[in-house]
């Protein structure tokens, strides 16, 4: 392995990271020598994970964790650091998006609850994750965003509001926390093929037509976006910071649609 993907030595928290993006990036940090945390709302989704990696001789622990609790980030946190010492690597990848129309018809609650959640509490977790991420020395603070932070969109604004949102506390964070040594990126997937997304890529026509509109003539994977975390995590991203890496097949670009 290059000495600048090699993730040895390294401790990762990667939430919502029972399935689907999160799944993918913590098994690869793994796999590149991390020690890593797996934690969704569901315990035995993530001990599932978890017994995978152990079988392949890795080392991981399973946690509980909501991602809109700042008590639960808080516990994860600490429970992390307690366990394995250090905290280099903090991915927030846990989201929610309870709504899907036009901006005009959302619901109070819905707005509200897609802030909070996909917004304050990734707010949150940086500021727990921080001490630790600057005594790492080379820390970096992941955030999964969308390219629905990056355009408009008929039947996801609500989320793609807070996603754009989450790319400015990227951008801040970046800025404060650099002269500590601590890099803070975000990856914006364009379509991928996970259960978060069902609604989008099970339709055949909207797929289809997804399909036509990227360059690659495919949707992603979630291999496809750990393949970013990885190089966002290692020495081979160390001046990279307050970015958002997209990674959508090349459909923000145009496309042929």
């Amino acid at each position: 392995m290059s000495r600048l993907f090699d993730l040895r030595g390294k401790v990762a928290l990667v939430t919502g990271s029972s399935r689907g993006i999160g799944r993918a990036i913590v098994e690869e940090y793994a796999r590149a020598g991390a020690k890593v945390v797996i934690s969704s709302r569901k315990l035995e989704a993530c001990e599932q994970v978890r017994d995978l990696l152990v079988a392949e001789g890795h080392e991981a622990i399973a946690m509980t964790g909501h991602a809109g609790s700042k008590e639960e980030l808080s516990s994860l946190v600490q429970k992390t650091v307690s366990h394995f010492g250090r905290l280099d690597i903090c991915v927030a990848n846990a989201a929610v998006n309870p709504f899907y129309g036009s901006l005009t018809d959302a619901p109070d609650g819905a707005f509200d609850k897609t802030m909070a959640t996909n917004v304050k509490a990734v707010w949150w977790l940086a500021q727990l994750a921080k001490p630790h991420l600057v005594a790492s020395r080379e820390g970096s603070f992941i955030v999964i965003s969308s390219i629905a932070a990056l355009r408009g969109t008929q039947v996801l604004g609500v989320y793609g509001i807070s996603k754009a949102a989450e790319t400015a506390l990227v951008r801040n964070l970046a800025l404060e926390w650099g002269p500590s040594g601590v890099c803070v990126n975000a990856i914006a997937p364009g379509l991928v093929k996970t259960d978060f997304a069902r609604a989008l890529w099970e339709n055949e026509a909207a797929r289809k037509k997804r399909e036509a509109e990227t360059p690659l003539k495919r949707l992603g994977e979630p291999i496809d976006i750990a393949g970013v975390a990885l190089f966002l995590a290692s020495r081979a991203s160390r001046f990279v910071t307050g970015q958002v890496l997209v990674a959508d097949g090349g459909v923000t670009i145009g496309g042929s649609g």
